[in-house]
């Protein structure tokens, strides 16, 4: 079987394995987590997500993500830009009631599945994508933008995987997915120092690509990307795409059980338990 019919055929199992499951996905009359629209102009799919206030990356958001993706790559469409609708923020990361107080074992299983699966639909997507950083993008939220293959970022804002000071091991797949973006020194160093970077350092060590100013000239450096690739073939492309990508996709999907597995011990243990108590008095008490 070769790599894009094991990423589909993988996809769509785990898919209907976790709906078959007590976590089903929210209703239809429910406000949508992530927002879908096409760009008159270009033909270009506008997704935002919307998950207000801030974005954070619960199971429910993941689901529906990944129901988008499927979508698209069904619509085989020219291409995606993933920003928020929220103010401010692109992404302020994993939810954190996620992980604690120790979190039920069988909803954090299927939560980091699906986180998983997200990464897996994004990061091995067939189509080009582009995330527009409209906001903050800690953690989870600089996993989502360097799973994209291009970068664009307002001034003023953060970005960085912080997870080690708040007690987090980044995943194996996250840490490549960095790799992927940086030399392998710089980001050892982003990862254990978790520092956060502000828009132009990120443009100056490569993390985004390009800095704009407001969200028309994101869509125009946007289109300049998707351009870039109007004259190759689709199929191609995608299949370039993925036998870049597919190591570290194959590598997941072999060992994905295990992988949340070790995530799941690590955030049970005591420390990291008190780390992540301390750092979400702190978020409470900032609100106050």
């Amino acid at each position: 079987m070769n790599f894009s019919r094991l990423l589909k055929t993988t996809s769509a199992l785990t898919s209907r394995w976790l709906c078959s499951g007590r976590f089903q996905s929210t209703s239809a009359a429910a406000q949508k987590l992530v927002d879908v629209s096409v760009d008159s102009k270009t033909g270009v799919s506008i997704v935002s997500l919307n998950r207000k206030p801030v974005n954070s990356l619960s199971l429910e958001l993941f689901k529906e993500f990944c129901g988008v993706m499927d979508d698209l790559e069904s619509e085989k469409v020219r291409g995606m830009i993933l920003k928020s609708s929220c103010d401010n923020v692109f992404s302020s990361g994993l939810d954190i009631t996620e992980l604690y107080p120790h979190p039920d074992e069988d909803r954090f299983h299927a939560f980091w599945l699906w986180f998983q699966e997200t990464w897996i639909k994004l990061y091995g997507s067939s189509f080009p994508t582009v995330a527009f950083i409209n906001g903050h993008a800690p953690a989870g939220g600089c996993v989502l933008a360097i799973s994209c293959e291009y970068r664009i970022m307002l001034p003023y804002y953060k970005i960085g995987l912080n997870e080690a000071p708040v007690g987090i091991v980044a995943p194996d797949w996250v840490v490549n997915s960095l790799k992927s973006v940086l030399a392998s020194r710089k980001a050892e160093q982003l990862l254990t120092s978790g520092r956060l970077l502000d828009t132009q350092e990120a443009f100056d060590i490569g993390l985004i690509d390009k800095i704009v100013n407001n969200e028309e000239e994101a869509l125009a450096r946007s289109e300049e990307f998707f351009s870039t690739f109007d004259n190759v073939p689709k199929l191609a492309r995608a299949l370039t795409k993925q036998q870049v990508r597919k190591n570290e996709i194959s590598k997941l999907i072999k060992n994905r059980s295990n992988d949340a597995k070790l995530f799941l011990n690590h955030i049970l243990r005591p420390e990291t338990q008190k780390i992540i108590g301390s750092y979400f008095k702190s978020l409470k008490d900032r609100k106050k």
